[in-house]
């Protein structure tokens, strides 16, 4: 026992000169608070470890101890312990050590969801469907699909043994495969939506974001791109150095594209454009969704406020925060909210104030009250505290309940993986298109299944019951009540015709991704795509594009 509490001793001597090395930089203050609750935090710890009933993880007890006193800062503010540092790597880098693939949870089963082409899983021949039985001999049934993408993944060069059931065909089949180093791309598709509109969709912003975005748009236009659309929609962000990059290809050099402010003067800056513009005059629209954050926001946002292009598509997710990566001891890191940014306007966008949260412990929005009122460089309205408000809106067409319900129930994906099972090629991801013989193949399929929903209509007669039994009223409306749940039950039995369009259009997707992978997905769904049309309707109609910039555009007209 002696030797045990010495240790601890020890630890905590490390600890208590660690933060006093920290608190010489400029946090006296408020050493003696720092250092009481350590001491408190580490007496804890000992006494939990040595003496609770049932054995502990030291390790795992202080992850969790440690999570749980960042989740009550910000949800951006994390901590990698050496066992995740490959997390770490591909938020970064977009790169990690693994067989590149995507995986999904059916009940107590880890599948694969979708192999990257030109990776180990695609190479070995897996399919989207398969299901992991086994990883280097050890079942992962029951497992979580974090615990099993960490088995997954591992150092580039070493080997992993997956046991597959593939249920379309009833095979059971091993694999060797060699981890790689697996590279997602920042641009995974691009080309030409017409003569003269090109298309880059970019959805990350690691390293190399904005050497891939370069290689794109010099070869579109060698193609001969006039006009360009830049989709960030779904895009969550990434590098600010590669947001300010990305700005810099259509702005002057020595352009402000952001500023950061925080509680540490380092972390003030002004962030320029360095380098000479790829090309300041080609015509630019820029496509953003809910789901567009952070440096996707910085350019989007910047490129607004500098009147450089049109945003089209709906108002973005509003993080207006900055992160910083800390080196830890033992190869462990921190990601720390260390700042604020500010678009060339000087609007932060930031949406929630994680400062100053509600009685449930949620951040609250920035009320309307103190929403202000910035200005382009042509004197457009812009405003602060909630996203970037593109020039143009579109509103998202939602899915009918019963798309919906296939999807979530896994239909569709199933389908496709018994659709790829019986035919070995495809056309083209342009010109594939569901035809009859496939639909009703979809139909037969669905016979037996379960993909039951409740429609509006269901809620508000459930409601309706509810008011009438409780104004005792409802036996005299048992008749029309059973009467509108038959027709109601009918009208959902046509519902897969009545939505066959919108439903073909999403099984066609899922159909050829098993076929062409992520770049075939994305160039399918262009065929559809609402934002896309907008974007070259606002190209095409005479003078729109210049009356957005310049304000003289109604919004919506």
């Amino acid at each position: 026992m002696r030797k045990r509490i010495n240790k601890w001793k020890v630890g905590f001597a490390a600890l208590v000169i660690a933060v006093s090395s920290f608190l010489s930089v400029g946090y006296v203050d408020s050493y003696f608070e720092i250092s009481k609750n350590l001491d408190i935090f580490a007496t804890l710890y000992k006494e939990l470890n040595i003496y609770y009933v049932d054995e502990t993880n030291p390790g795992k007890l202080m992850k969790t101890a440690i999570d749980e006193m960042l989740k009550s800062l910000d949800p951006y503010t994390n901590y990698y312990p050496e066992s995740e540092i490959e997390d770490y790597r591909f938020m970064t880098t977009g790169e990690y050590g693994g067989i590149g693939s995507l995986i999904r949870k059916r009940d107590s089963l880890v599948m694969v969801a979708e192999p990257y082409q030109g990776f180990p899983a695609e190479q070995a021949g897996l399919w989207a469907g398969d299901i992991i039985e086994k990883i280097d001999g050890k079942s992962i049934t029951g497992y979580t699909t974090n615990e099993v993408s960490q088995l997954l993944k591992g150092a580039s060069k070493t080997e992993v043994k997956l046991d597959i059931f593939r249920e379309v065909k009833n095979e059971r089949f091993q694999k060797n495969l060699i981890r790689e180093d697996i590279k997602i791309k920042d641009v995974p598709y691009y080309g030409m939506l017409n003569d003269e509109v090109g298309y880059i969709k970019l959805t990350g912003f690691t390293q190399t974001a904005s050497k891939e975005l370069k290689a794109a748009f010099t070869e579109l236009k060698s193609e001969g791109m006039q006009k360009l659309v830049l989709d960030l929609r779904g895009n969550g962000g990434g590098l600010l150095n590669e947001a300010v990059n990305i700005v810099n290809f259509f702005v002057d050099k020595g352009q402000e594209v952001v500023s950061t402010k925080g509680k540490v003067k380092q972390w003030d800056r002004v962030h320029r454009a360095l380098n000479e513009p790829l090309d300041l005059e080609i015509p630019l629209i820029v496509l953003i969704d809910e789901m567009s954050a952070s440096a996707s926001e910085i350019v989007s946002g910047a490129l607004q406020d500098l009147d450089r292009a049109v945003v089209i598509g709906r108002k973005s997710f509003g993080k207006g925060l900055v992160q910083q990566t800390r080196s830890l001891s033992y190869n462990s890191k921190l990601k720390v909210t260390v700042a604020k940014y500010y678009i060339p306007s000087g609007r932060c966008i930031q949406k929630l104030d994680y400062a100053h949260k509600d009685e449930k412990g949620k951040a609250t929005e920035v009320p309307d009250s103190l929403i202000s009122e910035f200005k382009t460089e042509n004197g457009r309205s812009v405003f602060d505290g909630g996203g970037i408000e593109p020039d143009v809106n579109v509103d998202l067409t939602e899915f009918a309940n019963i798309t919906f319900s296939l999807m979530q129930k896994n239909l569709i994906f199933d389908f496709a993986t018994q659709f790829r099972a019986k035919k070995d090629s495809i056309p083209t991801p342009k010109s594939f298109s569901i035809n009859g013989d496939v639909y009703s193949e979809f139909t037969n399929f669905l016979s037996g299944k379960d993909y039951d929903y409740t429609t509006q209509t269901e809620e508000l007669l459930e409601d309706l019951k509810k008011a009438a039994e409780k104004e005792r009223v409802h036996t005299d409306l048992d008749e029309e009540f059973a009467d509108l749940e038959k027709e109601i039950k009918e009208n959902k039995a046509k519902d897969i015709i009545k939505f066959k369009d919108e439903i073909s259009r999403v099984l066609e997707n899922e159909i050829v991704s098993r076929y062409y992978y992520q770049h075939g997905r994305v160039e399918n769904e262009l065929e559809y795509d609402e934002d896309i049309a907008k974007a070259i309707e606002v190209f095409e109609k005479e003078n729109t594009y210049k009356d957005i910039l310049s304000g003289a555009f109604a919004k919506n007209e």
